[in-house]
């Protein structure tokens, strides 16, 4: 091998692995804000936001709680959380992400939760659950297309 054979080889090596560490922080920069995002719905949900939904979720939004017998359309679920809301507040919660995927401009997210709600009688309900949420990329940051989950009972 040549010296500018050598030379070339070197910095095509060197860009591989630039590209390669910029494709790896470009990941971990999606995946930091897939969690932001989720956690930013959450504290809207338990600060009594009442825009969350619009906000958060895109038109084709289809969710599935684990205590809905079928998929919810981004209008049924703003019509269940305003039910929710009358019945009581969440207090508090703490997510524990497990898994994160990011291809392209969707995300995959797998974490438990711990919820408290408070119900109008000042009763709090402690309970654990887990939820696997979709996002999509769009023009204003990541938004949820679907999720499944809910309480594990």
């Amino acid at each position: 091998m040549k010296i500018n054979d050598t030379v070339i080889f070197l910095v095509a090596g060197v860009f591989l692995i630039a590209s390669g560490s910029a494709a790896a922080q470009d990941s971990a920069d999606d995946a930091a804000n897939v969690i932001l995002t989720i956690e930013e719905q959450w504290e809207a949900e338990q600060s009594g936001d009442r825009d969350w939904i619009d906000n958060m979720l895109v038109a084709e939004f289809s969710g599935w709680p684990k205590n809905s017998p079928a998929p919810r359309s981004k209008s049924s679920t703003r019509m269940w959380d305003r039910f929710n809301d009358e019945q009581g507040k969440t207090v508090e919660h703490e997510l524990y992400f497990q898994n994160i995927v990011v291809h392209d401009d969707v995300a995959v997210a797998h974490y438990h939760y711990t919820s408290a709600f408070e119900d109008k009688d000042k009763n709090v309900e402690v309970s654990n659950g887990r939820y696997t949420d979709i996002l999509v990329r769009t023009d204003d940051g990541w938004k949820f297309i679907a999720w499944h989950g809910g309480d594990d009972e």
